[in-house]
């Protein structure tokens, strides 16, 4: 090796050793940071799968008592925590305290529910609504409904339009649901019924080519 290369090699090395004196300190302390994130991102990661877990658990624990008939399965179902596991453990709530002719507590259930998911919100607002119109509180229904376009809610608030007396409304209401129903569709012959009943005649659907 040339003379030339070692005095080389020996200057590069005193500049590094030279910009470690200087900058060792920030260096050690960016990657203590960098460290203590990734420990921290772990630790965040076991304590939400944590936190799931516990979630589980107690969702397994109220909607047991639900289909045992639990006289706490209310107060189980009321203490978990907001999110997807408690709504759908009030849905199960809400139908178990139907079948057991619970209708006003149902109602309160149903009526507890907050879902940011729009599929949901439509079937909870379905149910509540059957409910209040069996309630005779049929212009709550109406209003609860608002303006949606699914087959099943046209048909529930042509419902509550029939149980006002609003038999044309009715007709227009279960007249489009079945416009939106598929030929096959199991609840066309009851929609058909439904139309009957408000003075309307169904029409055959046109078969498709």
């Amino acid at each position: 090796m040339a003379i030339d290369d070692l005095l080389d090699e020996h200057e590069q090395s005193e500049r590094v050793l030279s910009w470690l004196r200087a900058n060792g300190a920030g260096l050690i302390g960016g990657i203590a940071l960098g460290l203590a994130a990734i420990g921290g991102w772990k630790w965040w990661g076991n304590h939400q799968l944590e936190e799931h877990g516990k979630a589980a658990t107690q969702f397994q624990a109220a909607t047991d008592a639900v289909d045992a008939k639990d006289k706490a399965a209310a107060a189980k179902v009321k203490a978990l925590p907001d999110g997807m596991y408690r709504t759908l453990a009030s849905l199960d709530l809400a139908k178990s305290q139907v079948e057991t002719d619970q209708r006003d507590a149902a109602i309160a259930t149903l009526q507890g529910i907050k879902t940011d998911d729009a599929a949901i919100a439509e079937i909870v607002n379905q149910r509540l609504a059957r409910l209040l119109i069996d309630a005779k509180k049929p212009a709550d229904a109406i209003k609860l409904l608002g303006k949606s376009t699914s087959p099943m809610a046209m048909e529930v608030r042509g419902d509550a339009q029939l149980a006002l007396g609003k038999a044309d409304l009715a007709r227009n209401d279960y007249t489009a649901a079945l416009g939106k129903l598929d030929e096959a569709s199991p609840r066309r012959r009851l929609l058909e019924l439904k139309l009957t009943e408000a003075g309307g005649t169904p029409v055959k659907p046109e078969a498709k080519s």
